[in-house]
């Protein structure tokens, strides 16, 4: 049975510029439908998160400002109930042997920003996953990930540049689609611009419109909008 190791951040806040948090967590819709396009895949799937802790879902993905219509709000809702004892008890990342998996997805968030941006543990994971040559997904926030593979988002621009992803293609959220929270002007960094200077080859497509991008054995989405896209090309991949 093909295995997938779906990997949440744990941080229910995000520490901005003027010492302020705003509530956050993962993004529900880039969680429920890359899982749920899985399941019917008959995938086998493992939730873990830094320390095995509970994740938390940004309110906001459950909203009016999430992007979607009502109805799938609500569907999406439900989802979340059903998923709860699986969202519950998720299993450790640090204790994880990726090798184990023939996938491993990162779905985003703002959480990623404040977690999986400064952990090593979760950075060494990736970086030995990427040399594997098995498949690694990263979507929205998530490639905020790697960053934690050379220091973290408050690196210097020289430990960046050492980072194991370097030169390799990737998208994530941009810095327009970025700035459409407000709050989101008082953030330490940008996503797009801490990729561009550790050396990743940046790309990006329309704002809120699905954009994947694949380079060899790493596949990227965008926004929320790119979560069935990125999924569904996986699961093709994967057969």
């Amino acid at each position: 049975m093909t295995k997938v190791l779906m990997v949440l951040s744990a941080a229910d806040k995000w520490t901005l510029k003027d010492g302020s948090t705003h509530p956050t967590g993962f993004w529900a819709e880039e969680f429920v439908v890359p899982y749920d396009i899985f399941s019917a895949a008959g995938f086998d799937i493992t939730v873990a998160t830094p320390g095995g802790k509970a994740p938390t879902v940004d309110k906001i993905s459950l909203g009016p400002l999430s992007g979607q219509l009502p109805k799938k709000i609500k569907e999406t809702k439900a989802r979340l109930r059903a998923l709860k004892p699986v969202l519950d008890h998720p299993e450790d990342v640090h204790t994880q042997d990726h090798n184990q998996f023939d996938l491993v997805f990162y779905p985003g968030g703002h959480g990623p920003m404040e977690d999986l941006a400064a952990d090593e543990k979760s950075g060494a994971l990736l970086a030995d996953r990427l040399q594997s040559g098995k498949l690694l997904a990263l979507l929205c926030h998530s490639p905020a990930a790697v960053l934690g593979a050379s220091g973290g988002g408050d690196a210097t621009e020289s430990e960046l540049k050492r980072n194991p992803f370097a030169g390799r293609k990737i998208t994530g959220l941009s810095n327009l689609e970025e700035r459409m929270w407000p709050f989101s002007w008082k953030a330490k960094w940008m996503l797009e611009n801490k990729l561009k200077q550790a050396g990743l080859q940046y790309n990006k497509g329309f704002p809120l419109r699905s954009h994947v991008v694949v380079d060899g054995n790493l596949y990227s989405g965008q926004n929320p909008q790119s979560s069935k896209e990125l999924a569904e090309k996986l699961v093709t991949a994967l057969r």
